[in-house]
């Protein structure tokens, strides 16, 4: 029996401890299994994090093995080369698809039949081979996407107009990486679209305001890595709302790596496109009236990734 309350991570690396971290302080579930192929530093990790839990939420995090995930509700998948300064997320790939295999066949193998989180880079591509690689229904694996992207962006935008990002909405989408593209079409604050707010608050720049976003949220790995070698926080907290609206089930649209069937005029590729999210998955794809220049990114986005996934 599948308890949803009961979460493995995959990969104690700095994503999957930050993402354990996290989610003990959050609490959505009472019990988290960290698996990694060096034990040690998973039992280090669980040790760290347990001696906390007096002063946050009450659970068990423990170290142990891909059987111990079998009636997990969910697993985190992190597992994965780091990326280092130079290299973009898909030079990853041919080190991280054969990982990812590894990681999947494991947990099918030891009867886990829960919910797949993948976070590992290149997050789009690597959805794709968990899917192929677990047989699971596609509503049942999902990639972080752009879901830390679009917090960036949505950041971004509220510290040059002075708003609580919470009124921010908008979404990036596309490849998790260089090829990703905000919907400045549907970008709006608070319902009030984001030029006509931006005048409000005496900006007229607009042209260059906006490719200054969008080239600061594209970049943002790239000088986080430059800087302290590696990002995890950020994707961390990313995770763990993505947990939130799963074990709550908020059915809430997040903008998710989930395999295309159609959607977009797009099939045989996952990528980050808006999605409603519950405690089953996927539960509908939403096929956004993009215009017809986004419509051209995410196609030109997509063939980026098949390229990628036809050397697989």
């Amino acid at each position: 029996m599948i308890n949803n309350r009961k979460a493995a991570i995959i990969g104690t690396g700095f994503v999957g401890a930050s993402t354990a971290y996290a989610l003990s302080q959050k609490g959505l579930y009472n019990e988290i299994v960290l698996i990694d192929y060096n034990k040690e530093k998973a039992e280090g990790e669980a040790m760290d994090i347990s001696h906390g839990i007096p002063y946050s939420s009450p659970m068990e995090i423990w170290s142990g093995d891909y059987a111990d995930a079998k009636d997990a509700g969910i697993a985190i998948v992190t597992a994965g080369a780091a990326q280092k300064p130079g290299e973009t997320r898909l030079d990853l790939i041919n080190k991280n698809a054969a990982i990812m295999r590894g990681v999947i066949r494991s947990l099918v193998d030891g009867g886990f039949e829960g919910i797949l989180l993948i976070v590992a880079n290149p997050v789009d591509v690597l959805t794709h081979v968990a899917l192929k690689e677990s047989g699971f229904p596609a509503s049942r694996v999902i990639g972080s996407g752009t879901v830390l992207d679009t917090a960036r962006y949505k950041y971004l935008i509220s510290e040059r107009l002075k708003v609580d990002a919470k009124n921010v909405h908008g979404i990036i989408i596309g490849e998790h990486g260089d090829s990703e593209f905000p919907v400045w079409s549907i970008t709006n604050i608070g319902g009030i679209p984001l030029n006509q707010f931006a005048e409000m608050r005496g900006r007229f720049d607009h042209e260059k305001c906006m490719q200054e976003i969008y080239e600061q949220v594209r970049d943002s790995a790239y000088e986080i890595i430059k800087r302290k070698g590696a990002t995890y926080y950020g994707v961390a907290t990313a995770v763990t709302h993505i947990c939130d609206v799963i074990c709550k089930d908020r059915h809430m649209m997040l903008p998710v790596s989930c395999e295309l069937d159609g959607q977009y005029g797009l099939e045989g590729l996952a990528l980050s496109v808006p999605a409603i999210v519950g405690r089953e998955g996927i539960e509908v794809v939403l096929d956004y009236p993009l215009s017809e220049e986004e419509k051209k990114r995410l196609h030109a986005s997509a063939e980026t990734l098949k390229s990628i996934i036809d050397t697989l």
